[in-house]
């Protein structure tokens, strides 16, 4: 660790602890009373119109979080910019009412575990020229600019900067997973944006509201996902959709009833690697924002939920025509990653033309693996049982060939 992120660290936890005196008699900064967010937001964007979408109640229930100073603040920031986000997104739905009129045509998701090469899968199909995907500054900023040169550029740099400050006050993360403006974003992203996604369980210490989203249909966040995808569309024509979410774990039933013509490629990997990886991964979000931090209890708590998602996904799987799943493993996606990318396309029955091949070859080159550093991460560390992880995905691991390796 650097000079200038011990300073930031030392910053960090001194605002975290005057913060916790402060809570100790009565007071919390900065308030996050519901209609003072919508004060702020309303404000600064000079609008006053949200849409009619439904999001009272995922909203409060986020609300209840157990934050640091900062993640108070975190989260303030947060959801007033996803406030605006509505805002304005319904002014250029009345400013250009074509848009609700734009149809998504038969979009393919990649959906796996966490740490299952979603990403690089993502990240190497999003350079074909013939694809579409939502680039990390149009989501975070999908109507607050003119849909120009000039107001893509702006987007960008906006992005670039709260980027930015994400690394710093997350530094470890860019080891785990890449992030900047021009990268493909995740679906969880952007259904946060009503409020709906484990984008918020991840890095910040919510539980009642995971509890209350995972039992929830998701019928709204989906019902946005749409929304978004076209307003971006109708900004920035493209060609097929290809998003994607480890996320959706949680809603195929839910994902499946808003793109009944949808394509999945499930990726797949040893889920003890999987957990351990992913234990650290959230660890890493979770230590800045919230007061309850234990590694331990992190792990579990995932292990179980990402359990859980995974039997629900695939009795839904069961339930639907598996000619619409392709099954893809994480070992090959490392080992030849090209080939992979050769039979998603047979099996979407996409050409994949030289250009597209060229151009996944150099992002390849551009984007070694531990470009950022190492991940390194075990089990052990993060209180979870070899043999315990075994039980609870024996039958997923039965179902789909999945070695196990050694104790991690």
């Amino acid at each position: 660790m650097g000079y200038s992120e011990r300073l930031l660290g030392g910053a960090v936890g001194a605002l975290n602890a005057g913060g916790r005196i402060l809570s100790r008699v009565g007071l919390k900064y900065p308030s996050l009373q519901r209609e003072s967010l919508n004060d702020v937001a309303r404000r600064r964007t000079k609008l006053d119109d949200f849409g009619d979408w439904a999001f009272d109640q995922a909203l409060a229930r986020l609300l209840e979080s157990r934050l640091t100073t900062l993640g108070r603040i975190s989260v303030r920031e947060l959801v007033v910019s996803l406030l605006e986000n509505l805002l304005y997104m319904e002014r250029e739905r009345k400013e250009v009412p074509a848009v609700v009129d734009e149809t998504i045509v038969a979009p393919t998701f990649i959906i796996g575990l966490p740490r299952t090469g979603t990403t690089l899968l993502h990240g190497l199909i999003s350079v074909d020229p013939a694809n579409r995907v939502p680039r990390t500054w149009e989501v975070m900023y999908p109507s607050r600019f003119p849909g120009t040169p000039e107001g893509m550029e702006q987007a960008r740099r906006l992005t670039a900067t709260r980027l930015g400050w994400a690394n710093r006050l997350a530094p470890q993360f860019r080891k785990i997973h890449p992030i900047a403006p021009d990268l493909p974003q995740e679906c969880i992203a952007i259904t946060a944006q009503v409020f709906m996604s484990i984008q918020f369980h991840t890095t910040h210490d919510v539980p009642s509201y995971e509890d209350w989203f995972e039992r929830d249909s998701q019928a709204l966040g989906y019902a946005f996902h749409r929304r978004l995808l076209q307003h971006l569309q109708i900004r920035r024509r493209g060609g097929r959709w290809v998003l994607k979410a480890p996320g959706h774990l949680f809603a195929l039933d839910a994902l499946l009833a808003e793109y009944p013509d949808a394509k999945i490629i499930q990726t797949h990997r040893d889920p003890l690697r999987v957990m351990a990886s992913m234990a650290s991964h959230a660890t890493v979000l979770r230590r800045a924002f919230s007061n309850h931090a234990d590694p331990e209890q992190i792990a579990a708590d995932w292990s179980r939920r990402w359990s859980d998602a995974l039997v629900s996904f695939l009795a839904v799987r069961d339930r639907n025509d598996d000619r619409r799943f392709l099954d893809i493993a994480y070992d090959d996606i490392e080992s030849r990653p090209l080939e992979v990318v050769d039979r998603i396309y047979r099996f979407l029955h996409w050409p994949l033309t030289e250009q597209a091949r060229s151009a996944m070859q150099r992002f390849l080159d551009a984007n070694p693996k531990n470009k950022h550093g190492v991940h390194r991460y075990s089990l052990a560390e993060y209180g979870l049982s070899s043999e315990d992880e075994r039980v609870r995905y024996a039958d997923y691991c039965k179902r789909f060939d999945i070695a196990v390796q050694a104790d991690l």
